[in-house]
């Protein structure tokens, strides 16, 4: 049977998480690998999507509520277009972890979340206990429905030339509706997406302080993140937050400033490539998972580290 990818964009462009998926979909197998876009003036994404490879069908469905991502619309659009599929498949983001419960539910099926690997087409693993433990789930639900974890999957490519068609949006039930949204701006890269981090930690002291790692990734081209603890102290914005409550990296490098290394923070970053840990603690978690370590006081190491990138050129 075919499988349904439910892609992540924001109405403009492809978010890389959906290549991902498609990439889980293909592990999977039985067949055909269809995109589902859903959302407002998204056109541009379904064209882009038609371009991954492996992908043999784009279907395109818009509305003002899918534009906003409600959930409502996005379970009854889904359920419209289900029958059919082997396996329903959506990135582990914000927007999936929202819906999917509700067609799993709607389905009559286990929904099997965040998983980081497929072993077969029905068995699936996936991270429990903050990521101390893997769980192995066989499924022998006639339909599969799935959030896959982007971060540990490789990135499809383009080579495809899918068809794209448009699908038609019924009505969601009217029990919520959208009021208004407000979008942190930043010229850095999106920090789910970034290939290199730099964090803080409550070892920053304050929200000032993070000027500081600020300065450094400006000159890698870096996101900026954080543990709970300095998001809970005030010292910087939720959307900053790395671990099992806030977002899940795996950048080529991630830098640990003044993170103590709790086993909440480990589960949002371990799996980045390369990992760096400077705290003045030498008995601090985070250096179990950290390939380099150093034991120094943050305000001056990093400012030395800067001076040093400056002298590179960077």
């Amino acid at each position: 049977m075919a499988t349904l990818v439910i892609a992540e964009h924001d109405n403009k462009s492809l978010n890389e998480a959906t290549r991902a998926a498609v990439t889980a979909a293909k592990k999977i197998g039985g067949g055909d690998i269809h995109i589902l876009v859903a959302g407002q003036g998204a056109k541009s994404v379904a064209d882009e999507a038609a371009k991954v490879d492996g992908v043999a069908k784009v279907m395109l469905a818009e509305s003002d509520a899918l534009g906003h991502k409600m959930a409502e619309a996005l379970e009854s659009l889904v359920l419209s277009i289900a029958d059919g599929y082997g396996a329903i498949l959506a990135p582990a983001s914000t927007v999936g972890k929202n819906f999917m419960p509700r067609v799993a539910a709607k389905l009559d099926v286990m929904l099997i979340s965040d998983i980081t690997s497929v072993e077969s087409a029905d068995t699936f693993i996936r991270p429990i206990y903050a990521g101390n433990a893997l769980m192995t789930v066989k499924s022998n639900d006639k339909v599969k429905v799935i959030t896959v974890r982007p971060t540990t999957f490789e990135k499809a490519g383009d080579g495809g030339s899918a068809s794209v068609e448009t699908v038609s949006a019924p009505d969601a039930a009217a029990k919520s509706a959208f009021v208004s949204e407000e979008l942190s701006k930043s010229d850095r890269p999106e920090l789910g997406a970034a290939k290199i981090v730099i964090s803080g930690g409550r070892g920053m002291g304050n929200g000032e302080n993070f000027a500081i790692l600020e300065k450094v990734a400006d000159k890698l081209g870096a996101a900026v993140g954080a543990s709970r603890a300095a998001v809970d102290a005030g010292f910087v914005p939720n959307d900053y937050q790395v671990g099992q409550t806030g977002k899940v990296v795996a950048p080529q490098l991630y830098i640990a400033v003044g993170i103590s290394g709790a086993i909440q923070h480990l589960a949002g970053m371990k799996d980045s490539k390369v990992i760096v840990a400077i705290n003045k603690d030498e008995e601090a978690p985070i250096f179990s998972v950290a390939d380099y370590g150093l034991v120094a006081d943050l305000f001056k190491a990093v400012p030395e580290f800067e001076e040093e990138l400056a002298k590179l050129g960077y």
